[in-house]
């Protein structure tokens, strides 16, 4: 018996129960086996040679992550399509995952060219009435629900039998499932263009740091020399802390901030997960370093994430024995400091940890570590600067990616449902509006397709 999503307890007006959730009743549910063939691939024998290699792309089950697959990372032969189950599948063909390792299981995505698949990807090549890519948005729209189809066993597998029993709610109409498609596919343009410019933008902070952090280019009005030395030789002071004691849980009812090094994130720290209080504060004698502080992790660096990671403290804090706060000296910024280290910590962690356990820094070792920097902290200010700039551009995309992405889940949700219609053209009559809102969901979506545009550095 084909598992159903859990429905609410209340039906709006105007809206029928089905086994593809509560929908608006001008809508239809049919199962996908009603409306497309569903068929699977096959894997040429890795023994054959010739069966690998050759000019046909092959798609596998990992290449559905990002929604639409463009093209194949292996290609098999003429002999190798022959000789294995798989089959040509027609650009426009859509794919679920049938099993696949960790979240794969249940993914879909749309071919966007003409390709053979592995066995672990089903085919749903769609009858011309429907639309293709409002069945993969309301599709991926439901992946838990999918996933939560699978047969038992040791391992959670759907099948073709079980994709065919799928049902989908939609409009009776191709016109207005192309228009919910659509609407759709332009947040999908703009959460992509986004996307590409935070890579563009992180590709050009690395470019920028290679240069200017190792005096390459130089920015305009600055000649003094380069200096390269120890960090012993420009620090004044660097010490770790400590951890109170945790069976005194009154240690951790404070308001002094306390920072761990998983907080650490390249970022400037102004809140902390944990707070302490001034009876832990004199109990494990640790110091509250001022705002401005810059902090490195100093232990567990073996492991990508942790090593090289730093920040500064935003406000006032103590720290645990993870992280050491440097005070540089005179001759050298702090705000320099931190983003050479930003662009250097990763190779000054694998080159200078030690430890048998567990890679960490101690001070000795700090005091020992490269840095080259311009004698003149007015460019070391100025080469600060212009990477916290492409820093605050980095975070302000970061930030509108995000809310970007919660917008299309809640465009999704409410457009796939029948909650919110969209008005067609009069050529094109629709069932009419039946909830209040569809003037806001116009503003969500306007006109076209919302591209993100590019700030001038």
């Amino acid at each position: 018996m084909e598992v159903r999503e859990p429905y609410a307890k209340y039906l709006p007006p105007q809206f029928k129960r089905t086994e593809a959730g509560d929908i608006p009743i001008d809508w239809v549910d049919k199962p996908i086996g009603e409306m497309a063939e569903v068929t699977s691939g096959g894997t040429p024998s890795r023994k054959m040679a010739a069966y690998w290699d050759g000019d046909i792309p092959w798609v596998t089950t990992a290449e559905l992550e990002v929604g639409q697959v463009t093209e194949a990372v292996q290609h098999i032969t003429a002999a190798g399509l022959q000789n294995s189950a798989a089959k040509w599948l027609p650009a426009g063909t859509l794919l679920i995952a049938l099993y696949g390792q960790g979240k794969t299981r249940g993914k879909c995505a749309v071919l966007r060219i003409a390709a053979t698949t592995n066995q672990a990807c089903a085919g749903i090549k769609l009858k011309e009435s429907v639309e293709g890519e409002f069945v993969r948005h309301n599709l991926a729209q439901r992946y838990e629900y999918i996933r939560s189809l699978s047969n038992g066993g040791s391992q959670e597998n759907l099948s073709g039998e079980i994709v065919k029993k799928i049902r989908v709610g939609m409009p009776s109409t191709r016109a207005e499932q192309r228009a919910i498609a659509e609407a759709l596919n332009d947040a999908d343009a703009l959460i992509d263009s986004l996307e590409q410019l935070l890579t563009k933008k992180r590709q050009m902070k690395q470019g920028a740091m290679q240069e200017l952090l190792t005096g390459k280019r130089r920015l305009p009005g600055f000649s003094d020399s380069w200096i390269s030395c120890l960090w012993g030789d420009v620090i004044d002071d660097c010490s770790s802390g400590a951890t109170p004691l945790r069976s005194h849980p009154e240690y951790y009812r404070g308001s002094i901030r306390w920072v761990s090094s998983g907080e650490l994130n390249y970022n400037v720290i102004e809140e902390t997960l944990e707070h302490i209080s001034a009876e832990a504060l004199e109990k494990t004698n640790l110091k509250i370093h001022p705002a401005g502080t810059f902090l490195m992790a100093i232990t567990g660096l073996e492991a990508a994430g942790t090593r090289g990671a730093c920040g500064m403290i935003g406000k006032p804090a103590a720290t645990n024995q993870s992280c050491m706060a440097i005070y540089p000296s005179s001759k050298l910024l702090t705000a320099y400091l931190f983003h050479f280290y930003v662009y250097k910590g990763d190779e000054l962690a694998l080159r200078y940890c030690q430890g048998t356990k567990q890679q960490s820094y101690t001070a000795a070792l700090v005091r020992v570590l490269p840095i080259e920097y311009p004698e003149s902290t007015d460019e070391q200010l100025a080469i600060a600067q212009v990477l916290s700039d492409i820093d605050a551009e980095i975070t302000a995309l970061e930030s509108r990616l995000t809310k970007t992405l919660a917008l299309k889940q809640a465009m999704a949700q409410a457009l796939l449902t029948g909650r919110i219609r969209i008005p067609l053209a009069p050529q094109e009559p629709a069932a009419p509006v039946l909830f209040p809102g569809a003037s806001e969901a116009e503003g969500m979506l306007g006109s076209g397709p919302a591209r993100a545009q590019e700030s001038t550095p």
